[in-house]
């Protein structure tokens, strides 16, 4: 993502979820297992999923919650409205630093590697804060490890190895004690090169 002149984030056009890239495929594969292993013993009710994309983790949460109401949020466009509608994720367009959810009425919230797109991320937890009643699942890449690792690969060089539209930025202990301001922290992983934690809303 990048952020236009109107403050919103805008989402990046790389779909590392259908990258043909082996060692990406293999990362992404330990990455989608520590996803699997934060959802252990969850039930939930009601599920949303902030910065959704293209829908390839509502699609999953579809499979492992079968029945149980999926919710997507992302910013409008016409490409993940189309994605969306094929994968029949059931979604709505907004900013999730003001969701136009009710407090405490969502069970779950996702919110997979899109806080560090976010300006004002502080103001996007609180409300991911406000409307969840349950357990809150939140991933950002790992710093300085992102950056190091675009820096091998010989990417983004000028940026310092900064993915393009990153403007936050999060160590694994860093990313922790973040989530801690909102939610209690009950499970964290690191899955190269990626930090993922799990939150317990407070009552």
């Amino acid at each position: 993502m990048t952020e236009p002149a109107n403050g919103l984030p805008h989402r990046n056009t790389y779909d590392k979820y259908g990258t043909n890239n082996p060692i990406e495929q293999k990362l992404m594969g330990r990455f989608m297992g520590c996803l699997d292993l934060a959802m252990t013993g969850l039930e939930p009710a009601r599920v949303l999923e902030v910065g959704a994309g293209e829908g390839e983790v509502a699609t999953r949460l579809m499979s492992r919650f079968p029945g149980v109401p999926i919710v997507a949020m992302d910013l409008p466009d016409e490409e993940t409205a189309t994605n969306w509608e094929q994968r029949s994720v059931l979604g709505f367009f907004g900013d999730m630093r003001s969701l136009p959810l009710a407090d405490n009425s969502m069970d779950l919230v996702f919110g997979i590697e899109v806080l560090e797109h976010v300006p004002d991320p502080e103001r996007a937890l609180h409300d991911i804060a406000r409307v969840c009643r349950g357990a809150a699942v939140l991933s950002v890449p790992r710093e300085p490890i992102w950056r190091a690792a675009n820096m091998v690969r010989g990417k983004y060089i000028p940026e310092c190895g900064n993915t393009p539209g990153h403007i936050n930025h999060w160590s694994n202990r860093g990313f922790r004690e973040f989530v801690g301001r909102e939610f209690d922290v009950d499970w964290s992983a690191s899955p190269f090169p990626w930090t993922m934690v799990r939150g317990i809303a407070r009552s």
